[in-house]
């Protein structure tokens, strides 16, 4: 499912990984996932300790109340978004060019199958 104006490429390749795993569809679905795992990783913040102005008497370093200790993600623009699934399209090209001048044709056939999945989130 490519983008749209009316959908984002969060949604498209969610709708794309779905379609792709009724359709069996392996390295597609592959290519999809891991876009999606890139885009996560992408929008989660800092992990490093802050200073926590109330904590818990009976765990250390713990913060009281529910949700206290979850951290707001960074949200990503389309533009950021579309950097990422061109990185992780430009990463299987090269790859499997590796894999062609060692002679896996199989493995460089698959990763360029997957490259062909990201290519119409990208533009």
């Amino acid at each position: 499912m490519p983008l749209t104006d009316s959908t984002s490429a969060r949604e498209a390749l969610r709708a794309a990984l779905k379609d792709a795993m009724k359709g069996r569809g392996r390295d597609a679905g592959t290519a999809l996932r891991s876009a999606l795992a890139a885009i996560d990783n992408a929008e989660a913040v800092d992990a490093s300790p802050t200073k926590l102005e109330t904590t818990s008497e009976h765990v250390a370093g713990a913060s009281i109340g529910a949700g206290s200790a979850e951290a707001m993600r960074r949200e990503l623009s389309e533009v950021e978004i579309r950097a990422i699934l061109e990185r992780e399209m430009s990463e299987r090209i090269e790859v499997a060019q590796e894999f062609e001048s060692l002679g896996q044709l199989g493995e460089a056939a698959r990763l360029r199958r997957e490259a062909e999945a990201l290519a119409p989130f990208i533009g």
